[in-house]
């Protein structure tokens, strides 16, 4: 569904110009299942695209990573729950390894993608620390970025040479300064980066801001939306000048035409699905926008059913 003033054909375009850089040759010839269902009880949040056509979902109280095909719709656990661990946003990069933010648990898990073996764990904030949620990731040439809805910082996992991950003594915190203030409740959530790695975004939740912020120093800028607001915003999912944010509770994801230095922007389209129920990240695989439903405020969530949406 579409909504605001924008012509379908318009949208058709964008969403072309988006996707048409990780849409294989063969992909248009395959019928894709329009919801896959993930097992009963495993109460999702971050969704990431791998190799091929598949798609990792992992599990907020347990730690687990469920990997699927998005051309069957068929999947199994990849990676096991564990006691402390937690999986909030995920990410997949181009050496197939499996980025996990551990919300509450203040860490931060990697995995491979294609095993599930565990290649490194670490501690982003101080043993004991009472009030951490460690939300989202992004991974770039340099190193993987994670949010802290709490705490006005970024976690540095810097890679090595050729990518090798670091020891724990590598780990940094990089605070942040300049026009974002944390103020009660979620702040930052949803992370992104250029293609190059030289500019990060992130949304605040609570204030339905929008920042760039800058990967080295950490000062960040707020994105001028022309007085637009992207309130309950989650995950983010940048490609070119085209940036997708979930509002999860809204249950709509906003379209934003971004400039060239990303620190402009205006609202295009909003797209919604009637499958979608509290949806709270997004994924491209081949060449398809794919939501996972976290149903947050589900009464019983232990036996419910959760689904990944193929979005349009």
């Amino acid at each position: 569904m579409i909504s605001r003033a924008l012509s379908a054909r318009r949208l058709l375009v964008l969403l072309l110009l988006a996707m048409v850089a990780l849409l294989p040759a063969t992909a248009g010839a395959a019928t894709f299942p329009d919801t896959i269902r993930l097992p009963d009880g495993w109460q999702p949040e971050g969704i990431a695209a791998g190799r091929g056509t598949s798609l990792y979902v992992g599990s907020i109280p347990t730690g687990a990573v469920w990997k699927g095909d998005a051309r069957t719709g068929r999947g199994d656990v990849l990676v096991e729950g564990q006691p402390g661990r937690a999986a909030i946003g995920i990410k997949v990069d181009r050496r197939n390894r499996l980025f996990v933010a551990g919300g509450p648990t203040g860490m931060a898990f990697v995995y491979d993608a294609r095993t599930g073996e565990d290649l490194a764990s670490y501690r982003l904030t101080p043993e004991g620390t009472a009030a951490t949620f460690v939300n989202d990731v992004v991974v770039t040439g340099k190193g993987a970025f994670f949010t802290d809805s709490l705490n006005q910082q970024l976690y540095v996992v810097p890679f090595g040479r050729g990518g090798r991950l670091p020891g724990q003594d590598k780990v940094r915190v990089l605070p942040l300064t300049g026009d974002l203030v944390y103020v009660a409740g979620f702040n930052l959530n949803g992370i992104a980066a250029d293609r190059g790695g030289r500019a990060l975004l992130a949304v605040q939740s609570n204030t339905g801001l929008l920042f760039r912020i800058n990967p080295r120093t950490g000062v960040t800028r707020q994105v001028d939306l022309g007085g637009s607001s992207l309130t309950n915003g989650d995950g983010l999912l940048l490609t070119g000048r085209v940036l997708f944010v979930v509002r999860n509770q809204m249950n709509q994801i906003d379209v934003v035409k971004l400039n060239r230095s990303l620190d402009r922007g205006r609202v295009v389209a909003t797209l919604t699905d009637p499958d979608f129920d509290v949806p709270t990240t997004i994924a491209f695989q081949a060449g398809r926008l794919y939501a996972v439903n976290a149903r947050f405020g589900t009464t019983d969530p232990q036996p419910a059913r959760y689904d990944i949406v193929r979005v349009g």
